[in-house]
């Protein structure tokens, strides 16, 4: 048994070892031995356990199911203690993996949840460190106060409370200072474990998570690029009252300082304290998905980390209006007019239960012959609901369960689906499970009103395209026409539903009903 796992950490590091030789742009000796070790050790346990622990069991069965279990609550357990460990990317990487709820088994998401509260915190040396590089100044000559416990702490950074000069109450964002320098040699270290595994286990298909975080990292690290992101999407949706994104101060920002304005609220899955300040939960759920419902189908420029730490909810004690505050912009995706048309007319045919084109355009999305599941996993909901219609039911706690068990019955199949379809969509699966995270804490989850807000946005952003692509007068009349009645035909139904579930609707039935039997 200690043989077996010897050999694979020996094989982990000889590897490591060739690729990183291979790379004149890296120096091996940048790592750190216990870094490494502590990963290539971990990543050998868990290899083991999976390899040895069901060996035996007859495949199916209801105790390979038990062990099998048991097996990715170990695991799940010791890649947190890794991600706890090591720290930075290890951490930003186990959280994402934390917010696939539906897409990966409940042991991991359920134990890698917890590393959204676990995030390391910088020293006040360490703080003071980085202001002085970045903004060449001491932290008591830029503010009159700077509160030393941070209102929050993430994998990459801490957020601080402090006062101008000036008086201007602001939040500060500071890098954690070793995060920059270690970022790009954990994702490669990553990789290469990742690569030594895929070659025991051939189904297991998880190099597209080193691809986005090779991707994304760089500009999650940019401050700079977290402040433009802010300042684009304040823009894009000023339409929202309801919404609110802080103000940038550029002048005492750089790559690794951001300030902004202070902002504060309840977070966004806080059901009790939206009752106790007398906000209208449904209202909120209903707020945030138009939000996204814009951002993804109309604008293809989507905010990718709504978890709720990042989502802030307020009464305007002037107004007495709920905002949503929505901080932490370093990452988005952007879609491509391509993907952008192919994701809205799936969602349109899903609404519809139009299984035709739910399968066209899942094959047309990279899902080929696994498009059911790819219909399941995007839906979060059963086969069977998919075909009678997600808007028909709302979901039941054995569905819930369902879809749940069947994240790690067809987990090989997932991961391949993941490794297929375009890039575009991994953020867009992310979010996804982020928002139904909220609305499932919210007892909100899928509502209505969510698929005909969504319906609208899709119509719009359809019309908008096939008008930009016509030449004819005649033609952008006809697709104006035929977006107006489409909308009409939605405000129509949603006034129905509205009516329905209202005491005048009730007494409009009653009458309608009194007058047909007197009749």
């Amino acid at each position: 048994m200690a043989r077996m796992v010897l050999k694979l950490a020996s094989l982990a590091a000889a590897t490591s070892g060739i690729y990183l030789y291979g790379n004149k742009f890296l120096d091996p000796n940048d790592f750190g031995v216990v870094r490494v070790g502590r990963a290539i050790a971990t990543t050998a346990v868990i290899t083991y356990d999976y390899l040895t622990s069901l060996r035996s069991v007859p495949y199916g069965s209801e105790e390979y199911d038990f062990l099998k279990s048991q097996v990715h609550l170990r695991s799940a357990e010791r890649l947190r203690e890794l991600c706890c460990a090591n720290r930075g990317t290890f951490i930003k990487v186990g959280q994402h993996l934390g917010a696939l709820d539906y897409l990966l088994p409940e042991e991991y998401t359920r134990t890698l949840k917890v590393l959204h509260s676990q995030a390391p915190q910088s020293t006040r040396q360490e703080i003071e460190q980085v202001i002085r590089e970045d903004l060449g100044k001491e932290i008591k000559e830029l503010f009159l106060s700077f509160e030393d416990t941070p209102l929050g702490a993430a994998s990459l950074a801490q957020v601080h409370k402090a006062v101008l000069q000036d008086g201007r109450t602001v939040a500060v964002k500071i890098q954690h200072p070793k995060v920059q320098a270690q970022s790009s040699k954990d994702i490669l270290l990553m990789e290469v474990l990742l690569l030594v595994v895929k070659q025991i286990f051939p189904d297991f298909e998880f190099m597209w998570l080193v691809e986005e975080a090779k991707k994304n990292l760089p500009l999650e690290l940019d401050f700079l690029n977290e402040g433009r992101n802010a300042e684009k999407v304040a823009h894009m949706l000023k339409n929202f009252d309801f919404l609110k994104v802080p103000r940038i101060y550029w002048e005492l920002s750089t790559r690794r300082v951001l300030l902004m304005e202070f902002m504060e609220g309840g977070q966004v899955n806080d059901r009790a304290y939206m009752e106790r300040n007398g906000i209208n939960v449904n209202e909120i759920s209903r707020n945030l998905g138009r939000l996204y419902s814009e951002m993804i189908f109309v604008n293809g420029f989507v905010h990718c980390d709504p978890h709720p730490g990042n989502v802030l909810v307020k009464k305007c004690p002037a107004s007495g209006k709920a905002h949503i505050i929505l901080l932490d912009h370093g990452l988005y995706q952007v879609l491509s007019e391509s993907f952008r048309m192919d994701y809205c007319r799936l969602w349109q045919a899903l609404i519809k239960a139009d299984m035709k084109r739910v399968q066209k355009y899942s094959r047309r999305l990279g899902a080929g012959d696994l498009y059911p599941l790819f219909a399941c996993m995007l839906t979060a909901r059963s086969w069977e609901s998919v075909n009678r219609g997600i808007d028909r039911l709302p979901v039941s706690a054995s569905e819930d369960v369902e879809i749940r068990s069947n994240a790690a019955a067809y987990l090989p199949q997932i991961t391949r689906l993941l490794n297929n379809v375009p890039r575009q969509m991994l953020l867009l699966l992310k979010t996804n499970d982020l928002l139904r995270g909220i609305e499932s804490a919210l007892h909100t989850r899928a509502s209505a009103s969510s698929f005909l807000n969504m319906s609208r946005c899709c119509i719009r952003a359809v019309s908008t395209y096939q008008r930009s692509k016509s030449h004819s007068l005649y033609r952008r009349a006809q697709i104006s026409l035929t977006e107006a009645l489409s909308l009409w035909q939605i405000n129509l139904y949603e006034l129905f539903l509205w009516l329905k579930g209202s005491q005048l609707g009730n007494w409009v039935i009653a009458l309608l009903s009194w007058m047909h039997h007197s009749t």
